[in-house]
């Protein structure tokens, strides 16, 4: 998975700013979809909880091996 190697070779600082930009885009996603909209990509969504998800995982084991 390129994504998870991509994540994996960024700073902790780097992994919480994209996982804030993430989540934005999460948001509004939602909106759409909440409003009645025909969203552009339907997959999408699943896409970005899936990276965020894995943006925690990877931020839970570097802190468990500063530990």
């Amino acid at each position: 998975m390129k994504i998870t190697k991509d994540f994996r070779g960024m700073a902790p600082e780097e992994l919480r700013s994209k996982m804030a930009e993430l989540k934005k885009e999460l948001l509004k996603l939602n909106v759409e979809v909440a409003s009645g909209a025909n969203t552009s990509s339907p997959g999408k969504i699943k896409q970005v909880k899936k990276n965020v998800a894995r943006i925690l995982t990877i931020l839970n084991e570097k802190s468990k091996e500063d530990k």
